[in-house]
């Protein structure tokens, strides 16, 4: 199947954007917020949460590389993830004002989403034709 090969591409991207993230988040979130030019938050633990929560992802995303076939029950958490972010984000954008930070993560997020829906879907037309196959 050639877009296994591509899944795999899909996910250990994913696993190295989010992992990125979340070490940046994690350990120099003073740094990222005066670089963007924006008003941190009135305590770190919003930032550093997340960010760690991030890393979780990044794992998780990593196992679904090495193996899609018999990760694809996580990959709709991986969409979970893309869509909240991408609901709130995208909400705050739509209504009010967002600082540009979030901007470029959440298109990345939403396009991230997509293709994990197309992955998921790819993956189960897999295992459906490997049934009939035996």
């Amino acid at each position: 199947m050639k877009a296994l090969r591509w899944i795999r591409v899909l996910f250990a991207l994913a696993a190295l954007y989010d992992g990125v993230l979340g070490v940046v988040f994690l350990l120099a979130p003073a740094w990222v917020f005066e670089r963007a030019g924006v008003t941190p938050p009135n305590h770190w633990g919003y930032v550093r949460f997340p960010a760690a929560v991030l890393l979780v992802f990044a794992a998780m995303f990593a196992a679904v590389a090495r193996d899609p076939l018999r990760r694809r029950e996580l990959i709709p958490y991986g969409i979970g993830l893309k869509a909240a972010y991408c609901g709130v984000t995208l909400g705050y954008w739509a209504t009010s004002a967002l600082p540009g930070m979030w901007k470029p993560f959440a298109l990345a997020d939403l396009v991230m989403g997509a293709l994990f829906a197309w992955a998921w879907i790819a993956l189960g037309r897999a295992r459906v034709a490997a049934a009939w196959a035996r």
